[in-house]
């Protein structure tokens, strides 16, 4: 079988299509047959070497994948052969190891599909999970009516749209291109704000009424971070999520003490505080699952390569041009 390695950190470049060894069913294992995988940051974090959960040398980026059980192992009673199944390698010992063509993986970490479940779409389910797990997980959707998202066309921000477009919360969202707009638009934003060339703030109060939204989602912590805390409405969160960026210029406790009497709240997130509540993951993943075959969310797929052409797939997800799921296929 072939699979998708890298002997050292570095560029695109360093992915080996490489021929590797029939993964075997160990007891209480399954072997799934690849059908598609997702490109998403933890894999390019991985090829580089920047990632804190990175396997080791020779490594496999791959952290998401969909296929056919083809194999069972000892011990194993609820799966059988033939079973359309989801892995997620946050559900592994190790991260990696999914840009494969088969795979060989405890039967207590795969999600059953449903038939009517795209496998390109399904592989899309993990980064959904990161915006399930902070509008449903932590409960705060309970009481909301709308919300903003920041870069709602980004891979989190559209699935935190697309989300919230089906449980009826009314979506503001910022973008920095028409074409982004476009796309946000067609994942049910109803108002979408271009921050390059318009007043976020302002532009958020007007739609409101001056009310503001309920929660604010932010992926960046920089300059325009106090203005997150400034649309809200009384008793409203600000969620910020993977960050990545520097932190903002002013004193965010301070701006926080002038709206005392709204009453507002600020929450860091990071899906890695799951890590040792599988349970829970498990469960948000089944319920993903399940309104995905209910046809209530619609992840939208950018690009289609195939495994062998996992550099260019990296390529053209790092230069941030696609719009959607970037996937490869076998």
């Amino acid at each position: 079988m072939k699979s998708i390695i890298f002997r050292q950190p570095g560029g695109a470049e360093v992915l080996e299509w490489v021929d590797q060894p029939e993964p075997v069913a160990a007891p209480g294992q399954v072997v799934i047959r690849a059908q598609a995988m997702a490109v998403n940051v933890p894999d390019i974090l991985i090829r580089k070497g920047l990632y804190k959960w990175s396997p080791p040398l020779p490594a496999n980026p791959g952290n998401e994948l969909a296929g056919v059980i083809a194999s069972v192992g000892a011990g194993v009673s609820d799966f059988s052969i033939g079973q359309r199944v989801l892995l997620s390698a946050r559900e592994l010992p190790v991260r990696g190891g999914c840009y494969t063509e088969k795979i060989a993986v405890p039967a207590t970490s795969i999600h059953v599909l449903p038939d009517n479940v795209d496998f390109e779409q399904a592989v899309v389910i993990p980064t959904y999970l990161v915006a399930h797990a902070m509008l449903n997980g932590l409960g705060l959707a309970t009481h909301a009516k709308s919300i903003f998202v920041n870069g709602v066309a980004g891979a989190v921000g559209s699935a935190l749209a697309d989300l919230a477009r089906s449980q009826n919360i009314s979506v503001i969202g910022s973008v920095r291109s028409p074409e982004k707009a476009a796309f946000a638009k067609s994942h049910g934003v109803e108002y979408v704000i271009n921050s390059a060339s318009e007043d976020v703030l302002q532009k958020v109060m007007s739609i409101t009424n001056g009310c503001g939204v309920d929660i604010s989602f932010d992926h960046v912590i920089g300059p325009g971070f106090l203005d997150c805390l400034r649309m809200l409405a009384d008793f409203g969160t600000v969620v910020a999520y993977n960050v990545y960026s520097p932190k903002p210029d002013d004193d965010v406790f301070e701006e926080m003490r002038k709206l005392s009497m709204r009453s507002l709240g600020l929450r860091i997130f990071n899906i890695h505080t799951f890590d040792h509540q599988q349970s829970v993951l498990r469960k948000l993943t089944r319920e993903l699952i399940q309104l995905l075959a209910q046809k209530k969310i619609n992840p939208k797929i950018g690009a289609r390569f195939a495994l062998a052409d996992a550099a260019h797939a990296h390529r053209l997800f790092e230069s941030g041009t696609v719009l959607g799921k970037v996937v490869m296929t076998t």
